[in-house]
């Protein structure tokens, strides 16, 4: 690629906004909060399309699939690696927990100190049934109105699967016109995607000025544990699957996700990566839109591989900070929780309250909270990243094993 074609390359310019907004960042400190505007409109054009992207996708997606025979192996294939990959990063949480132990050597005391007036969230966790028929919209216009993704989901699956059923003369115009729609989506998308640069500026300065890097030294051992296991997950879970179930490149997949990888970085967020993740996928990855209308807006809000491998990290950091000896009853109670957790969480950015229920699960203590709520936007940048490749690879391995 020459100089010009790189300059004008739109992850190259996301990457240099990146590293900009870390350095007024750091040398303007609070004052760099005059450049979070810049960061909340780009954010807020995401927001206005993700819904209805969602909604129109999974609808076409659903449509399209339940007209094919292989419609149940796609939704089944689909679950299945989400689930079992999130299994895996949860184990590897657990096990880079105990070889590293990131929460030995802090003192207790010292993080209480921090955080004298900081009382814990109080949790209250959700029956299977009640989580069950949350997801079931009593009505669906409200769900759009409100954005809860899961009802959305919901919702968008059983009517694409109806519209499926209906006799060709009335589905393809149904069809067509959902298609139509998504296509129109992708091109306000693209259109908002060029304001992309600017918006990442003014998020990573504005966060980075907020928070500095003062705070990181106390947890920069969880940190560190952090990004080894999201280094495993990226160069061996990910391509070891795309390699044993798909037989696809894995030089061209790594090569392919750094631009939707930048955004998830920059935004916190997969649901704002949804559009480029989507368009990567279709457009250069060889993916059919009826897979990743269906996978990614799926993924996106189910598939938490590197959120559920941060919590169980969490859980043994706080449980060496205080001296808990785990037994094995707390360690299945910690990968059940962040299984089944993970699968409800939305994907956008913001501290996750679902790091409660897994110490609660495992009677470790909440106390130390706050001190990484006060971090989470650096935690969050990384595991973001990692869920949003698991999304792609696990389209790409869809699409080539139900082929």
């Amino acid at each position: 690629m020459t100089f010009k074609k790189l300059i004008k390359n739109l992850g190259f310019q996301i990457l240099v906004a990146m590293i900009v907004g870390v350095a007024v960042g750091i040398f303007m400190g609070p004052k760099a909060s005059i450049f979070s505007p810049l960061g909340d409109l780009f954010i807020q054009l995401i927001k206005m399309l993700v819904i209805p992207l969602v909604a129109v996708s999974i609808i076409s997606g659903a449509a399209s699939l339940g007209a094919t025979k292989s419609a149940g192996k796609i939704g089944l294939s689909t679950i299945a690696y989400f689930i079992v990959t999130t299994v895996i990063s949860i184990s590897l949480g657990l096990l880079l927990g105990e070889i590293w132990k990131p929460g030995k050597g802090l003192e207790p005391e010292k993080v209480l100190a921090m955080f004298p007036q900081e009382a814990a969230p109080v949790h209250s966790s959700a029956g299977f049934w009640d989580t069950i028929i949350s997801i079931i919209p009593a009505n669906p216009i409200e769900s759009l109105v409100s954005g809860n993704i899961l009802q959305i989901i919901f919702f968008g699956l059983f009517l694409g699967i109806g519209i499926s059923t209906l006799p060709k003369n009335k589905k393809e115009p149904l069809m067509n016109g959902m298609n139509y729609l998504v296509e129109a989506l992708i091109w306000m998308i693209k259109i908002v995607m060029w304001t992309a640069p600017v918006g990442v500026f003014g998020l990573m300065a504005s966060s980075v000025g907020a928070f500095g890097f003062d705070l990181l030294s106390m947890a920069l051992d969880l940190l560190w544990v952090n990004i080894l296991g999201g280094i495993i997950l990226l160069l061996v879970m990910y391509p070891l699957t795309l390699k044993l179930f798909s037989k696809a490149s894995i030089r061209k997949f790594i090569s392919k996700m750094p631009k939707a990888q930048i955004v998830a970085l920059s935004t916190s967020s997969s649901m704002a990566t949804l559009p480029v993740n989507m368009e990567i996928c279709e457009e250069e990855l060889n993916v059919t839109k009826a897979t990743t209308g269906f996978v990614l807006p799926l993924g996106a809000t189910i598939n938490m591989t590197g959120s559920a491998m941060y919590y169980a990290l969490v859980a043994v950091f706080f449980a060496q900070l205080f001296d808990v000896d785990l037994t094995m009853t707390q360690y299945l109670a910690i990968i059940m929780t962040s299984t089944v957790g993970s699968i409800g969480q939305a994907g956008v950015p913001g501290p996750s309250l679902l790091v409660i229920a897994v110490l609660v699960s495992a009677d470790i203590p909440i106390a130390g909270l706050p001190l990484l709520y006060a971090l989470d936007r650096v935690f969050d940048m990384l595991r973001t990243m990692l869920n949003i490749t698991g999304d792609a690879a696990c389209a790409v391995i869809v699409d080539k094993f139900n082929k």
